[in-house]
């Protein structure tokens, strides 16, 4: 990695990130010169991310947690502050689908679940890194979403509504910020990609019709470099 990298000199961290679309969003920041917090509750798959990243001259640095503990997040945010000033990138990716099931028979503890990681969690972390969103020049706070936050599907109501309530969220930060910071927020649907979580819902689909996270994961890194509004949305593929 050179100087002339355009990322290079940001730091970013992202959630979710020993697989699917988070490992290769993580990537894909390394590879144009952002150094990459890792966060996942796995850390074997993070290590095999991380050793991804520096074999191709990257860097990153793995924290491996689990989001629904309230306190790892603050400890987190406390060990990360202690290094560095700023936080320039933020992906909100964690996320679980949870059971699909009719409103009525959604199980009260799986929901509990599902918001605290889904919207609790992101929420945390917004307010646990706000200070070093706001010493970054040029912040961006990406949330990854799904077109059932917007168009209602049968079944899908828990998942759904996380979503909606996730991008409510992000955008209401947004325009909090918006004219006392350089934070921008962005919300990404990426449609249907090669994820394990696109395979548990859809058991049938063959694998080989889906976009490679890669896609998603270009999309999200070109936004970051381009002088993207804040408020902007996009659907990839």
């Amino acid at each position: 990695m050179t100087d002339t990298l355009p990322l290079s000199g940001k730091l970013a961290l992202v959630t979710g990130a020993s697989r699917g679309i988070g490992a290769a969003t993580a990537e894909a920041l390394a590879a144009v010169g952002a150094h990459v917090i890792l966060t996942a509750r796995t850390s074997g798959g993070l290590e095999e991310v991380e050793e991804r990243i520096h074999e191709a001259g990257g860097h990153a640095t793995i924290a491996p947690l689990d989001l629904i503990d309230g306190e790892s997040i603050g400890r987190l945010a406390q060990a990360i502050g202690g290094r560095w000033q700023a936080l320039d990138i933020l992906v909100l990716n964690a996320a679980t689908l949870g059971s699909l099931a009719s409103v009525p028979a959604i199980d009260a503890k799986e929901f509990a679940r599902l918001l605290m990681l889904n919207i609790a969690a992101p929420q945390a972390l917004v307010a646990a890194f706000d200070t070093m969103l706001r010493a970054s020049k040029d912040a961006r706070v990406v949330a990854l979403t799904s077109s059932v936050a917007a168009t209602p599907r049968a079944y899908w109501g828990a998942y759904g509504a996380s979503k909606a309530a996730l991008e409510t969220l992000v955008g209401a930060y947004g325009e909090e910020v918006r004219n006392i910071s350089a934070i921008r927020t962005h919300i990404v649907d990426p449609g249907a990609t090669r994820t394990a979580m696109r395979a548990r819902a859809f058991p049938g689909e063959d694998p080989a019709t889906l976009k490679e996270p890669k896609v998603v994961a270009d999309a999200i890194v070109d936004m970051i470099r381009a002088d993207t509004p804040t408020g902007f949305r996009t659907r990839i593929g």
